[in-house]
């Protein structure tokens, strides 16, 4: 509740909200005048027999109506300006958590429901809050003014007791907030007991098992019960706290009527304290219980819930200076979601400029998720990830964007043109230029057979391997020094695949691979293998071995290479030479189709 509470407040934009609050004070009006005229009216119109003064003092009130119905449209009219910031906001915060998710080999399954439903619930939710709190405020404000300028002994009785039911009342939003999440759990755990036992209700009638099959469901059952009657007793809490703040100065005033009397307090001005007490301080009061307690909290509930989707964080942006772009990871530790099991832990290391790091390891084993922190998409839970030695989650992403370059496996492609597709990270790229990164990747063919640079690009009519070539050719022609490549060739053949890296690792700079085939690892100069609980790096280039019980030597033999260690390309369709795993630096071994 406290994080929603500080997400809300942190939106409230300054401008708006002083626009807000200045166009409220002419709404303040009818308040300040209703009970102050109704006083003048009886005592100085009707009790004293001029009842046109009397009418005259109603019609102020009238007057004073105009005049707050003038401030409401203003207010109205600036209410859009607080609210859809922050629906802007928690829509960048969906997308983003979506395509971070996704990048990492994590789809969000949930985005799209987040997006049309819960933001919008989000967004109205906190419009309503904000027009409840705001008529409270208002209204508190014209009676406090009205009271004092009618008699403030009046306000003395009437507005402590009103002041110690708002204070109960929000003290109870916390116990109203924790149960109703409970009663939301609840309902879910009973909605899953249900359908399981609904999905087999066939087979339960014809085994007898119905008792066995009212068991599975009796234990959410009482809990979700138990859930109501517990919000139950809030609503009772939320009435106590309404007849303290709503009814008790009535009390107060009448009981003590004949005293106030005797010490000078006119007809009229118990007439317009009770006016104040009836018509404006309980419907306030009404209006605030029954907004928080409801909006409030569908407010706090959903909110929270996208919060947690998208990993609500509040990190400045730094202006460090960025040295070089060597990548580093010092003891990261990242799990989806605060409860769940971290995919990669206590992991350190070290890309040095100019590297040539492949990343391997079993499916959902943390591979793409290690290239979404290499490239600052996604936050450590604990640790830190660095590029030039500045933290990568906190660079402004135009900085980001200059520096690292990440090709996901499912490949970007935009109708447009073949230039505007190939040359989206570097617009000002020439033709020549732009025409030799799709030779170096070998998409020179996939261009000629689109018509060239000027030839139209449609999606849909790509296969998964043109799209991936064309995102390659993308990445190559950036200026960014670090390249990614997260299975960005898995649809690309053995052969295009080698052409594509070995492009990249021509090129200049940084090149990380994720892995897809045995032959991606033994081009590289280091091989990093990640199991989840195990992360062992190896430098082939150096000639270091992988012992038998390694990772490595476990990923080898599962890949078909040859269990005495000797490396080959896997594929049999690697024609070249690789860095192998032999026992001397830079050793390589032919191909076993040539052996």
């Amino acid at each position: 509740m406290n994080r929603a509470l500080r997400y809300g407040l942190g939106a409230l934009r300054r401008r708006p909200l002083l626009a807000l609050v200045a166009w409220s004070l002419p709404e303040a009006a009818p308040s300040a005048a209703l009970g102050l005229a109704m006083a003048r009216a009886l005592d100085d119109g009707f009790l004293a027999g001029r009842p046109v003064v009397g009418l005259a003092w109603l019609g102020a009130v009238l007057g004073a109506s105009v005049v707050g119905a003038a401030g409401s449209r203003q207010v109205y009219r600036h209410l859009g300006d607080l609210v859809e910031p922050l629906r802007d906001d928690l829509v960048r915060r969906v997308v983003d958590g979506a395509l971070r998710r996704g990048v990492a080999g994590q789809p969000d399954d949930g985005a799209v429901v987040r997006l049309t439903r819960q933001v919008e619930i989000v967004r109205d939710t906190f419009a309503g809050l904000i027009v409840v709190v705001r008529a409270f405020a208002v209204s508190v404000v014209g009676v406090v003014v009205g009271l004092l300028s009618l008699a403030p002994v009046l306000a003395l009785l009437i507005l402590p007791p009103f002041a110690v039911g708002v204070a109960l009342f929000v003290a109870t939003l916390g116990l109203a907030a924790a149960r109703q999440r409970a009663s939301v759990l609840a309902d879910e755990r009973l909605s899953t007991a249900a359908g399981r036992v609904l999905t087999g209700l066939r087979d339960v009638t014809a085994s007898g098992a119905e008792e066995h099959a009212a068991g599975l469901v009796a234990g959410p059952v009482a809990e979700q019960a138990a859930a109501e009657r517990a919000l139950g007793g809030v609503a009772a809490l939320r009435g106590a706290c309404f007849a303290v703040g709503g009814w008790l100065p009535l009390v107060v005033v009448l009981a003590l009527g004949r005293w106030l009397v005797d010490h000078g307090v006119s007809a009229g001005e118990l007439l317009g304290a009770l006016t104040y007490v009836l018509f404006a301080l309980q419907p306030a009061l009404s209006r605030l219980v029954s907004g928080l307690g409801g909006s409030g909290l569908r407010f706090v509930i959903t909110l929270d819930r996208v919060l947690d989707a998208t990993g609500f964080t509040r990190t400045p942006r730094t202006d460090h200076p960025v040295a070089g772009h060597r990548l580093e990871a010092r003891g990261v530790t990242f799990g989806y979601g605060r409860h769940a099991e971290p995919v990669l832990r206590d992991l350190d290391l070290v890309v040095p400029e100019g590297d040539h790091l492949a990343v391997i390891g079993a499916s959902g084993i943390g591979k793409s998720t290690l290239a979404g922190l290499l490239c600052g998409l996604l936050r450590p839970s604990s640790g830190a990830v660095l590029i030039g030695g500045a933290v990568a989650g906190e660079l402004p992403a135009d900085r980001l964007a200059g520096l690292r370059a990440l090709i996901p496996q499912e490949a970007y492609v935009f109708t447009g043109t073949v230039r505007e597709n190939l040359a989206y990270l570097r617009p000002c790229a020439s033709d020549g230029q732009v025409l030799a990164a799709a030779r170096a990747v070998g998409a020179a063919a996939l261009v000629e057979r689109l018509g060239g640079l000027d030839g139209p690009v449609t999606p849909g009519a790509l296969s998964a391997g043109e799209r991936q070539l064309i995102a390659l050719v993308r990445a190559y022609l950036s200026d960014a020094p670090v390249a990614v490549l997260d299975e960005a060739t898995c649809h690309l053949d053995p052969a295009a695949e080698r052409r594509a890296e070995e492009a990249f690792a021509a090129r200049g700079g940084t090149l990380v691979v994720i892995a897809h085939r045995l032959s991606s690892a033994l081009r590289a100069r280091r091989v990093l293998a990640l199991d989840g609980a195990r992360a062992e790096l190896y430098d082939q280039s150096a000639g270091d071995i992988a012992p038998p019980g390694s990772l490595y030597r476990e990923l080898l033999d599962r890949w078909g290479s040859d269990p005495a260690g000797v490396a080959r390309d896997a594929d049999r369709l690697d024609p070249g030479p690789a860095a192998g795993l032999g026992h001397g630096p830079r050793e390589v071994v032919a191909d076993r189709a040539r052996a």
